[in-house]
């Protein structure tokens, strides 16, 4: 009840406040509130992935190639969670299959499929000694279909993909190799890289994961905490994993949730560029509308589920993280308020105060916001042009990239906030197939 309470108090803080700002200091401090914030995340994230490649990166011996050795040569264990993957799970397999790391052994998960993938994966597993199969009656959702997989599991390290993404041949290397070097790392999130590119939708994903998602995970290293692993390319430490119970089964985005459980418990996550996997992505408007609004509701469950146990001393380093939610959120009401505005003054004589008679940005400010655009892309190719040589070919479709990352964000903020907040979840969460888009490997 204290919970259920406070979200609603959250709720009316972040839709209050930026309606309250326009009442006390006009219209202007919300169109630049709107206007700024991007700007200003833009260079957050632009001096985070620098820093974090003159600390980190730019010393990693790349010439001679060598991924790192695991002391020991640990067993990995390769989880594979998936749910009607006939179309593309055999190549999945194949690929974990075939690491350089030969100490592994590949768990592939059939959470009650209802395509052809129960006899692909009794198949393969008849073809590949190191290949076990996992036959669950009904979908019981990737967070149990995770929980089976590590418990028939025999290594201390887990290796999770998603039933559609290639590894590359050296991913488990980078991805288990801060497991095995420093005891209070927990998790160990990689590098997707979209193979989705046959439409401008999956054009414009390939800029926003090298210019937004790799910057933003970066930065978010250099401070400390993430706000996610990946869910399609991560690797855990079992025992830090037995420690906060594993993936809690009412979460729309495990992924999310796991990061938070980890790190409120005082675990280590590490982002590892390096830890190359090649994934499909939505190529349609529906299929990236069902994803992303997804990812905001997980993200807002997340948010209401830490609200009210991070705010001690102990949990200093999860603060910025919250803070950083909450006004992102806030910038998608403020923006929409301003909208609302906008149009009220076409039809009702409002005060001077809060009218807002134009919604674009002014010239030299819509300047500014295109130069540090075009700034931030650059500097995305530069540090990511190592693992992706020929990024810099997607440059012509990032330039429709800021458009839609934050209008995604803010009509899947408006439709998942006010929905998480006012009914709080406890029901388990499944999986569908989503839209895949159309293959074509980089």
């Amino acid at each position: 009840m204290i919970d259920r309470l406070i979200a609603f108090l959250v709720l009316s803080i972040v839709l209050g406040a930026p309606f309250g700002l326009t009442l006390v200091l006009t219209s202007n401090a919300l169109l630049n509130f709107v206007f700024f914030y991007p700007l200003f995340m833009s260079g957050i994230w632009m001096a985070g992935g620098l820093y974090f490649w003159l600390h980190w990166e730019r010393k990693w011996n790349w010439r001679p190639y060598r991924p790192p050795q695991l002391p020991g040569l640990p067993l990995i264990s390769i989880l594979i969670p998936c749910y009607n993957e006939a179309d593309n799970g055999e190549e999945t397999i194949l690929a974990a299959l075939g690491q350089e790391y030969q100490n592994i052994e590949v768990i592939a998960i059939n959470d009650g499929s209802t395509d052809g993938t129960t006899a692909l994966f009794d198949r393969l597993a008849a073809e590949h000694d190191r290949l076990r199969v996992i036959h669950l009656a009904k979908n019981q959702g990737k967070a149990m279909a995770l929980r089976m997989g590590a418990m028939a599991a025999r290594s201390e390290y887990l290796v999770c993909i998603d039933g559609d993404a290639l590894l590359a041949p050296d991913a488990t290397n980078y991805l288990v190799a801060p497991l095995v070097e420093n005891a209070r790392v927990a998790a160990v999130t990689g590098n997707p890289r979209i193979r989705t590119r046959s439409t401008l939708i999956g054009r414009i994903q390939v800029g926003e994961f090298s210019s937004i998602i790799g910057l933003i995970k970066r930065t978010q290293r250099v401070y400390g905490q993430l706000f996610t692993v990946s869910g399609v390319c991560s690797a855990f430490r079992r025992k830090a994993l037995d420690e906060v119970d594993y993936w809690s089964l009412d979460m729309i985005t495990e992924d999310i949730d796991i990061t938070w459980k980890l790190q409120r418990a005082h675990w280590n996550v590490f982002y590892e560029p390096r830890a190359l996997c090649w994934i499909l992505m939505p190529e349609t408007l529906s299929g990236l509308w069902k994803q992303r609004l997804r990812w905001a509701q997980g993200g807002a469950e997340v948010f209401l589920k830490n609200l009210t146990t991070i705010w001690s001393w102990e949990h200093r380093r999860l603060w910025l993280l919250m803070i950083e939610f909450v006004l992102s959120t806030g910038w998608a009401f403020a923006f929409t308020l301003s909208i609302i505005l906008w149009l009220l003054g076409h039809t009702v004589a409002l005060p001077p105060s809060i009218t807002v008679s134009v919604l674009m940005p002014p010239s030299f400010t819509g300047m500014v916001l295109a130069m540090v655009c075009l700034l931030q892309f650059v500097v995305s190719v530069f540090i990511d042009r190592r693992y992706e040589p020929h990024l810099a070919r997607s440059l012509y479709w990032i330039i429709w990239y800021p458009f839609a990352y934050w209008l995604i964000n803010l009509v899947t903020t408006l439709f998942s906030f006010p929905k998480v907040m006012l009914r709080i979840r406890r029901r388990r969460a499944r999986w569908e197939s989503p839209d895949r888009g159309i293959k074509e490997l980089a």
